[in-house]
């Protein structure tokens, strides 16, 4: 007994009560609003429905963007049994149930389409459960996530699977599902007498980010808690859709956005774009996340991409590093967005990430160097007697504080300056430096071919 018995259904079988995002529930790819690049007309995955010759996929996205509902459409469209099962209530009992009856429909010439809807909470073993049965082509599986497949699910699962990126729908497209949905008398808010003001439409569309159900949901409760006016119209204007829907909540619950937000942040950072830089700081500061985390990215960013072109940016990187963790949210946004701007604006250099990085690959490839002699320690009793420090001159002790000597005891060349910014000052020594360094070595191989030096037992 339901205390909705004997309520009248629309052509969907669902009652009034029903939420109006699930009323409104796309039926056909025709009525799909948004996924143009997988279902719109010669698209691969379009055709593959079509034809009946899809099989096995994964769909990732965000909430609202119709996952289930393209799963429920395969199945509609291809004539197959359709079992939605939920990652989050299902065991390992429940799944072998439900590939036991899949086996048996299969043997009939009956074709089952399983949808796990949150396919990232199962775990390994409920996952290796499902295998034999998607290998074998007795269920076809579709799974749903929010979650980027490649990390949460089983690589022997995904090897098995189509994996379909779904994209958030566009304002446009939300907009046009809000007066599909208002006009619709059967399955929509149609039966109502209902003035929407486009401006309050516009509004439900870019607060709800992309989301269906969310845009839906809003729309419903603005509908159902405006009191009529004296004709028995509902009025939905900008306030009302205001306090319809909640504020937005940023896309941030997973290590997805997490980490493809501060890629954002650093790339627009190193791309010298300030305004791209802040909107990602901001999105992090908004999603509540930690302002050690941002500071330790905009330290990195400073050393690797600004470098020697402008070396306050690292310190003022450290400065705001040590600022947000003295004060914390909010006022930890100021400095945060200050060394933002300053890196995004300064001149850029990686020549000295460019640099270590070519130091390390020399040392892992290649035969290690050996100290020369003049350069070994020399603080302790014997150190002269084995030739430590002998012919090593100070460098204090000469014109520009500088004396041309061999460091390295062999041709090696890791730092190359550029000309950005305080680097090209230090590009201009450098080169004169290793002008005089180059005549010394000069010298050495003369003197090493003319036999000065040489032992007389040579």
């Amino acid at each position: 007994m339901s205390l909705f018995d004997g309520e009248p259904e629309g052509p969907t079988g669902l009652p009034r009560t029903a939420p109006l995002a699930e009323r409104m529930r796309p039926r056909s790819l025709d009525e799909l609003l948004g996924q143009e690049h997988l279902v719109g007309p010669g698209k691969p995955l379009r055709v593959q429905i079509e034809r009946d010759d899809s099989g096995s996929m994964i769909l990732w996205g965000p909430p609202g963007v119709g996952k289930t509902t393209l799963a429920k459409i395969i199945a509609e469209t291809t004539k197959a049994s359709f079992i939605e099962f939920s990652a989050v209530l299902s065991g390992i009992k429940e799944i072998k149930q439900v590939m036991a009856a899949a086996a048996q429909a299969s043997q009939m010439h009956s074709r089952t389409i399983l949808f796990v809807d949150e396919i990232h909470r199962f775990n390994k073993a409920q996952q290796d459960v499902l295998l034999p049965d998607v290998e074998s082509g007795t269920v076809r599986l579709i799974g749903a996530t929010t979650h980027n497949p490649f990390f949460f699910v089983n690589s022997p699962l995904v090897s098995r699977s189509q994996i379909f990126e779904l994209r958030p729908l566009a304002e446009a497209e939300l907009f046009s599902l809000l007066q599909r949905a208002l006009a619709d008398p059967e399955r929509g808010l149609g039966y109502l007498k209902i003035q929407a003001d486009e401006s309050a439409l516009r509004h439900l569309a870019k607060i709800a980010d992309g989301d269906a159900r969310k845009a839906l949901n809003a729309l419903e409760i603005a509908a159902l808690t405006t009191a009529p006016d004296a004709a028995g119209v509902i009025h939905i204007g900008l306030a009302i859709a205001e306090q319809s829907i909640q504020k937005k909540a940023v896309v941030y619950d997973d290590e997805d956005a997490h980490y493809d937000t501060i890629s954002a942040f650093i790339k627009s950072m190193r791309g010298s774009d300030p305004d791209a830089a802040l909107y990602w700081l901001a999105k992090m500061i908004h999603a509540g996340e930690d302002p050690r985390f941002i500071a330790r990215r905009i330290v990195i960013c400073a050393a690797e991409d600004v470098g020697l072109a402008d070396p306050m940016a690292l310190v003022l990187a450290n400065a705001a590093l040590s600022a947000s963790e003295f004060v914390g949210w909010p006022e930890a946004r100021i400095p945060l967005a200050e060394a933002t701007v300053y890196i995004a604006t300064a001149h850029k250099s990686n020549s000295a990430c460019l640099a270590i990085d070519a130091a390390l690959a020399d040392v892992k490839s290649g035969r290690t160097l050996a100290v020369p002699e003049s350069l070994r320690d020399t603080h302790y009793q014997g150190a002269k007697r084995l030739g430590h420090g002998q012919g090593y001159e100070y460098a204090h002790d000469h014109p520009e504080h500088f004396i041309a000597q061999d460091y390295l005891g062999a041709e090696r060349r890791f730092y190359e300056p550029t000309d950005q910014g305080v680097e090209k000052k230090i590009k201009e020594r450098v080169e004169h430096w290793r002008a005089e360094f180059a005549k010394i070595k000069t010298k050495a191989n003369l003197d090493k071919k003319s036999g000065i030096g040489r032992n007389r037992e040579e």
